[in-house]
């Protein structure tokens, strides 16, 4: 290594340094031990992040569906951010019970005799008389057409609902 344009003999177009350099590097890469990698544990803790990751958003998913699930068994589908007023008006009185002190009413339009009494239940109201009418095209049969007392009216807790349904 005197020289820098001396090239050495065993390899062509390498200065010496460059030559010892390339030995250095050889020596170290042979010496040195080969890094273990996990690759069974890298899988496993891969799954085991993603099925947490799966059961974490189904069990948000479940949350969020019951949540609505249970605003809408309570509101029966009337929208929390409509008034009481606006809600009735809008919809068929003549189906709707309101309840004292609720602003919401509950809705029995289209719904069979066995909604109907879980409605009544969940109201904690008492079912009165069943009674039937033709509705013709326009109504399923089986399905409330009409309630008494219904909506401007407000029951209390208790009261005894009359409902009619479809005759088919």
């Amino acid at each position: 290594m005197t020289s820098h344009d001396a090239r050495s003999s065993g390899r062509t177009g390498y200065t010496p340094f460059e030559e010892e350099l390339v030995n250095a590097m050889n020596e170290f890469a042979n010496s040195a031990d080969a890094p273990s990698v996990d690759t069974v544990g890298i899988v496993r803790k891969t799954r085991r992040k993603r099925v947490t990751a799966v059961a974490g958003l189904a069990a948000a998913l479940i949350v969020a569906g019951g949540g609505t699930a249970l605003a809408t068994a309570v509101t029966n589908g009337s929208s929390p951010a409509k008034p009481a007023a606006a809600t009735t008006s809008a919809g068929n009185d003549a189906t709707n019970v309101l309840l004292k002190g609720s602003k919401f009413p509950l809705e029995f339009a289209g719904l069979d005799l066995d909604f109907a009494k879980q409605l009544l239940l969940k109201g904690q109201l008492k079912l009165g008389t069943v009674s039937k009418v033709d509705c013709g095209k326009n109504g399923k049969p089986g399905s409330v057409h009409s309630v008494d007392p219904h909506s401007p009216k407000t029951v209390s807790i208790g009261a005894t609902i009359n409902l009619t349904l479809c005759a088919g």
